[in-house]
């Protein structure tokens, strides 16, 4: 019914940036808050960064002052900049949306994921 698709991700050096999109698509009402969540290999996924239908945001303390979340709600996307990477936030980074479904009720999705590597 929902899909989320992300792109952007890939292999940059430490101190480099990426910048990670994320479209939503299918019987979509609304979109209420989205969000991008990391997993690291060995360890759980992890709020990244999260922003509300109205613009407001909020973001893992290990990624404030470095990354900036927004989102295009007419084309029904979600963005990540990330600068100043270091090699600890490799990790597949998802993208997550709540959606309000069309005739259906308020469900999460989830995309497949993109790889992000900071190398040293």
């Amino acid at each position: 019914q929902v899909q989320l698709v992300e792109s952007g991700g890939g292999l940059v050096q430490a101190g480099g940036s990426l910048r990670l999109s994320c479209a939503a698509s299918g019987s979509i009402s609304s979109i209420n808050s989205m969000g991008w969540y990391r997993q690291a290999p060995g360890k759980q996924r992890e709020l990244v960064a999260v922003i509300t239908s109205g613009g407001s945001t909020d973001y893992a303390d290990s990624v404030k002052g470095r990354s900036t979340i927004s989102r295009n709600n007419a084309m029904k996307s979600v963005y990540l900049q990330m600068n100043s990477l270091k090699p600890e936030d490799t990790g597949v980074y998802y993208c997550a949306a709540n959606v309000w479904v069309i005739g259906g009720p308020v469900q999460d999705y989830w995309g497949q994921g993109t790889q992000v590597t900071v190398s040293s």
